[in-house]
C-alpha cells in the first residue's frame, strides 16, 4: 500500500517519537490578551524581545482548532477505533530533561524517547452490515488524564494493547505500564499484576506473539541506580585513526561523547524481555540487552530478535553500532545466531551505499516460518562496479543439517524490498539513485525453472509512468500479501494496482486490475476528477483466506475537495455504492471558501514549472487589485527536464493547514504561492548543484513573473519563505535575486555548507571534491549581498543532521556584520520542527509582524529594477570570489545534513 493515503489513518502502533505538532495537545498558558489586532501594535518595538507572543485571532483560532481523531481498523475489518488527540502541547512538556545519546533523545523519567505525543482516548465502533458505524464504546478503566501510546490490536481482534503514563512528575507513574482492553466491552486493565513492571520504550516496546500473549521490553527489575558522572575525568577524550581508515560521515548530532555517555545509554536502553499472557502468567526470557526489534514468525513459533552491543562509537549514531540478529523459539529458547555485524563507521557517503553483511532480515509473509535477507556484493560501496550488486537469500527457520541458504534473486541495482504473494508470485524491487532507475521484477519463489522477468522498468522521477503498487490483503496469520483477484469465468492471474494517477491535469488516483501473465490492465475504479479528490486507503474485503472475488471487492477511500475536508467512505462492488463513515467538522470554516488553483508556467530555459496558488475567500483581482504575496517552497533535484516539469498533486485536494503553514496568511488577506517547483536539474553526468544558484533564481523569477502577470500579487510586496532546505533557498534568493522579493522568512536552515563537508541533502560529493559548488551554494558566503529584511527562526535543540542551531547563529552574525536588516529568533527546547503551543504561536506572531512590516508596508526599494540590481550583483560577485574561496578552505567541523534515507523520509507537508 505504498501509494495509499493515510492522512488520519494511524499505523497500528505508537505515535512517532517526535510527531507533528498537530498530533499533540492541551493548550499552553498564553493570555489571549496578547493578541495583535492592528498593524499599529507592530510599530511599538519596545517589547519585541519580552516573552512569548500570540498572532492575531484570525490565525490563532485556526491553529487552536481541535484535531480530528486518527482511525484504526480491526484485523477482521469489523470494527474501527477513533484515537482521540489533543491540540498543541505546552512548552512545559518539551522542557522536561532529556538525555542526548547515540543519536537518540531519551526522557529519563519515562524511559522512552523524549517529546512523544500521545492519544487522550479510544473509542470503538462496530461496522454494521449496511457499512454504517454503530454507537461508540469508550475504552475505560484506566486513570483519568492518562496519556496513551502504542495502540495495537491482538491478531484475533478481540483485545487491544496500549501503554499509559499518568503524572510525569512522579517517578513511577511517569513510566509506561502496559494495559489490555476487551474490545467488546471496552473494559481495560493492566497486563502485569505487579505495579513494579514498566515498559522500556527507548527502542522496541511490545509485540503480540499470538492471540493471548505479548513479548514485552521491560525495565530490568535488577537495574541499579543511575550512573553518576565523575566529578573529575579519568583522562582526556581521545579519538584515533592511526590505522588510516577512510571514514567519511555526514554530520550526525547527539552522539556519545565519553564512557559516561556509554554507561548512560546502556542504563536507559537495556531491556529485559518478558513473555506475558492475558491470564496473568509472566516469564522472563533471555538476558538483559539493548533489544531494538522483535518480530514473531507468521506461525507464532519463532521470534527474530535484534539487539545492539558494544563497542559503541563516538562518530556515528546507534543505528550503526554492532548489531546481532538471533532466532529464538517463542518461549525464549535460542535456536541460532543469524549474524553479528561489526561497528559500521565506514559506510561510504555515496547514495545507495549500505552496511556490509546480512541486512533486511525478515519473515516471508506467505510462509509459516521462512527467512529471507539481502547481502551486498560491492562491499556496501555504491561506487564499486559489480554484477550482481545485491543477492537475496532465503532459508527455513531451522534448516536441515548442511542445508545452505538458497539464492532467491540477483540484482544489479540496490535492493528495495519484496511484496510476497505465494510460491508462484512475488515482486522484487530495485533502484539506483544516480540514474533514478527503478525496476520491479516478477519472480516465482517456488519454481526454479521459471525465469524472473522485469515487470516495470522506469524512472522514479517520471510520475506519469507510475503503474501503482500492488494492494495487499491480510492473512489469518496477521501478515500482508499481494491480493490475488479472480473474476467470473476467467482463468487470468490478476492483482490490483493502486496508483496516484499523475497526469498533466493533476493526480487522479485509480485501481487497475492487472493481468500478471499478459500485462493487460483494466481500470476498475478511478477518482472523480471534476470536483473531488478520492484515493484508496485500504482493502476491506480480506476477511477470508484465498483469492478475492472482483464482484465482492470492498475498499476504504478518502474523499475531499478544495473546500470540503477529508471524509472516509466504504466502496463496495459490484454497484460501487459509496457509504460515508466519518463526518469530521471543517477545521477552519473561516477559510471554507478559499480559492485554489494549480498553475503552470515556464522557466526561461524551457522547463515547465507548477505551483498551487491560493487566494483569500471572496477575493476578486479585477476589483480588489493585487495582494501582498507569500511564496513558500522547497527545492528538488532532478535528472531530466521533462520529469521536473511534470505535475504533482491535485487541484481538488483539500488544503490542509498545519500549525506553521504559510496558508494561515490567507486569513490575513495574502495571496499564497505554495510549493512552486524549484527544480535543480543535472542531466546525464552533470551534477545538479553545479548550477544551483542559476536554476534557483530562474525558477523564482518565473514564479514571480506569473503571479504578477495574473494580477494577484503586488510586484513590490512579494515575500519568500521556507523551512530547512527551503530556508537555505530563501537566503540564497535574497542574496542572488533581491529584485524579486521584499523580505524573507527562513526557518531552521543551514547556511554554510563548509560545516557539512561530507555531503548534504542530495549532494554526495565532499567539500574537497566540489569546493566551488559548496562555496557558491552557501548564502553565508554571500551575507554581504543580502540587503532585504530576513527573519531567521531556529529551534535551540535542533537535532536534524546539517541544521545545527549554530548555522543560524553564525549566519545572523555575518548578516549583522554587514549591516543587514535581520532578526534571529531562537526557540528554547524546540527541535527541527516546532511543537509547543507557546513556540508555534510566537513563530506565527514573528512571521506576521515581519510580513506586515516589510511586505504589506514595503517601501519602493523592495522592488529594485531588475537590470540595475543585476549589475550590482555581478559587481559584488567579482569582488567577493577570492574571499569566498579562502573562507571555504578554513571550513570548520560541525554537524550536517542527514543520511539520504533520513532526508527523503521527510514528507514535504511536514516542512511547514
Amino acid at each position: 500500500m505504498a501509494t495509499s493515503r493515510l492522512r488520519n489513518l494511524a499505523p497500528i502502533s505508537a505515535l512517532p517519537a517526535e510527531d507533528s505538532a498537530a498530533a499533540s495537545a492541551t493548550n499552553g498558558t498564553l493570555s489571549s490578551s496578547a493578541a495583535i489586532t492592528t498593524l499599529a501594535d507592530y510599530e511599538d518595538d519596545s517589547s519585541l524581545g519580552v516573552g512569548y507572543r500570540v498572532p492575531p485571532p484570525e490565525i490563532k483560532d485556526i491553529v487552536d482548532a481541535p484535531p480530528v481523531p486518527a482511525l484504526s481498523f480491526s484485523p477482521l475489518r469489523d470494527k474501527i477505533l477513533f484515537l482521540k488527540r489533543r491540540a498543541l502541547p505546552p512548552l512545559s512538556e518539551l522542557a522536561r530533561p532529556e538525555e542526548k545519546l547515540a543519536g537518540v533523545r531519551i526522557d529519563g523519567k519515562s524511559n522512552c524517547r523524549s517529546r512523544m505525543s500521545f492519544y487522550t482516548g479510544i473509542g470503538i465502533h462496530r461496522i454494521l452490515p449496511d457499512d454504517t458505524l454503530g454507537p461508540e464504546t469508550e475504552v475505560h478503566g484506566f486513570p483519568e488524564g492518562a496519556k496513551i501510546n502504542f495502540v495495537t490490536w491482538s491478531p484475533d481482534g478481540r483485545h487491544l494493547s496500549f501503554s499509559i503514563r499518568v503524572n510525569q512528575e512522579d517517578g513511577d507513574s511517569s513510566k509506561f505500564r502496559v494495559w489490555i482492553a476487551d474490545v467488546e466491552t471496552g473494559k481495560a486493565r493492566p497486563l502485569f499484576q505487579s505495579p513494579d513492571i514498566h515498559l522500556n520504550a527507548v527502542f522496541e516496546n511490545y509485540v503480540w506473539v499470538d492471540d493471548s500473549s505479548l513479548l514485552v521490553c521491560t525495565i530490568p527489575l535488577s537495574r541499579g541506580a543511575l550512573p553518576k558522572k565523575p566529578l573529575v575525568p579519568g583522562g582526556p577524550k581521545i579519538q584515533s585513526n592511526e590505522e588510516k581508515n577512510l571514514i567519511q560521515v555526514r554530520t550526525f548530532q547527539d552522539l556519545l561523547k565519553d564512557e559516561y555517555d556509554e554507561d548512560l545509554f546502556d542504563y536507559y536502553a537495556t531491556s529485559q524481555l518478558v513473555l506475558a499472557s492475558l491470564d496473568g502468567a509472566t516469564k522472563e526470557i533471555g538476558p538483559p540487552a539493548v533489544y531494538t526489534s522483535l518480530d514473531p514468525s507468521p506461525d507464532h513459533k519463532y521470534v527474530l530478535i535484534s539487539s545492539i552491543h558494544r563497542p559503541y562509537s563516538f562518530t556515528v549514531p546507534c543505528g550503526r553500532f554492532p548489531k546481532k540478529v538471533e532466532l529464538w523459539k517463542a518461549d525464549g529458547q535460542l535456536v541460532r545466531e543469524l549474524c553479528d555485524l561489526p561497528l559500521a563507521e565506514a559506510i561510504p557517503i555515496a547514495f545507495n551505499s549500505v552496511r556490509r553483511g546480512k541486512r533486511s532480515i525478515n519473515w516471508r509473509s506467505d510462509k509459516p516460518s521462512t527467512l529471507y535477507w539481502v547481502e551486498t556484493q560491492d562491499g556496501g560501496d555504491a561506487k564499486v562496479e559489480v554484477s550482481p550488486r545485491d543477492i537475496v537469500y532465503t532459508q527455513p527457520a531451522e534448516p536441515l543439517e548442511g542445508e545452505q541458504p538458497a539464492i532467491l534473486h540477483k540484482l544489479d541495482l540496490r535492493y528495495g524490498g519484496i511484496s510476497w504473494c505465494d510460491d508462484s508470485l512475488a515482486l522484487v524491487y530495485e533502484s539506483w539513485y544516480k540514474t533514478r532507475k527503478i525496476r520491479t521484477w516478477l519472480i516465482s519463489p517456488g519454481a526454479e525453472d521459471v525465469a524472473p522477468r522485469i515487470l516495470f522498468d522506469r524512472s522514479s522521477e517520471d510520475v506519469y509512468s507510475d503503474p501503482g503498487s500492488p494492494m495487499l490483503r491480510r492473512t489469518q496469520a496477521g501478515t500482508y500479501v499481494i491480493a490475488r483477484v479472480k473474476r467470473e469465468n476467467d482463468e487470468g492471474r490478476y492483482i490490483i494496482l493502486n496508483g496516484s494517477g499523475a497526469t498533466p491535469e493533476g493526480n487522479i488516483p485509480f485501481l487497475d486490475l492487472f493481468d500478471i501473465n499478459s500485462g493487460k490492465k483494466e481500470r476498475i475504479w478511478e477518482s472523480d476528477k471534476e470536483k473531488y479528490y478520492e484515493s484508496v486507503v485500504a482493502l476491506m474485503s480480506d476477511k477470508e483466506e484465498g483469492d478475492l472475488h472482483l464482484d465482492q471487492l470492498k475498499i476504504l477511500t478518502s474523499k475531499e475537495s478544495k473546500t470540503e475536508n477529508t471524509q472516509y467512505h466504504f466502496v463496495g462492488w459490484p454497484d460501487k455504492k459509496l457509504v460515508q463513515i466519518t463526518n469530521f467538522p471543517h477545521p477552519y470554516p473561516q477559510l471554507g471558501s478559499l480559492q485554489k488553483e494549480m498553475i503552470r508556467y515556464q522557466r526561461k530555459d524551457g522547463v515547465q514549472l507548477t505551483a498551487t496558488l491560493y487566494l483569500p475567500p471572496g477575493y476578486n483581482p479585477s476589483t480588489d487589485g493585487p495582494l501582498p504575496c507569500l511564496v513558500w517552497s522547497y527545492p528538488g533535484e532532478f535528472k531530466s527536464k521533462d520529469a521536473a516539469g511534470q505535475v504533482r498533486g491535485s487541484p481538488n485536494e483539500f488544503p490542509g493547514i498545519g500549525p506553521t503553514s504559510a496558508l494561515l496568511w490567507l486569513a490575513r488577506r495574502f495571496a499564497i504561492l505554495s510549493g512552486p517547483t524549484i527544480p535543480i536539474i543535472g542531466e546525464g553526468d552533470e551534477e545538479a548543484n553545479d548550477r544551483y544558484v542559476e536554476q534557483l533564481v530562474a525558477s523564482a523569477e518565473a514564479a514571480v513573473d506569473e503571479v504578477i502577470r495574473r494580477g494577484v500579487a503586488h510586484p513590490k510586496k512579494i515575500a519568500i519563505g521556507g523551512h530547512s532546505y527551503g530556508a537555505f533557498m530563501t537566503a540564497n534568493l535574497l542574496a542572488h535575486a533581491p529584485h524579486l522579493f521584499c523580505c524573507g522568512i527562513a526557518r531552521s536552515g543551514a547556511y554554510n555548507r563548509t560545516l557539512t563537508p561530507f555531503g548534504f541533502q542530495n549532494e554526495d560529493r565532499t567539500l574537497w571534491e566540489a569546493t566551488n559548488t559548496y562555496v557558491e551554494m552557501s548564502p553565508f558566503m554571500s551575507a554581504n549581498k543580502i540587503k532585504k529584511p530576513i527573519l531567521l527562526i531556529h529551534g535551540e535543540e535542533d537535532n536534524n543532521s546539517g541544521t545545527l542551531t549554530m548555522q543560524s547563529d553564525r549566519f545572523f552574525t555575518a548578516l549583522k556584520g554587514h549591516g543587514a536588516l535581520c532578526r534571529l529568533v531562537i526557540l528554547p527546547h524546540e527541535s527541527h520542527g516546532y511543537t509547543a503551543r507557546e513556540s508555534i504561536m510566537h513563530v506565527l506572531w514573528e512571521t506576521d509582524r515581519w510580513l506586515h512590516k516589510y511586505c504589506v508596508s514595503s517601501s519602493s526599494d523592495a522592488g529594485l529594477d531588475h537590470d540595475t540590481d543585476t549589475v550590482k550583483e555581478k559587481e559584488n560577485k567579482e569582488t567577493t570570489d577570492t574571499e569566498k574561496k579562502s573562507v571555504a578552505t578554513s571550513g570548520g567541523g560541525s554537524r550536517e545534513e542527514s543520511d539520504y534515507e533520513e532526508v527523503h523520509s521527510l514528507p514535504r507537508s511536514s516542512l511547514w
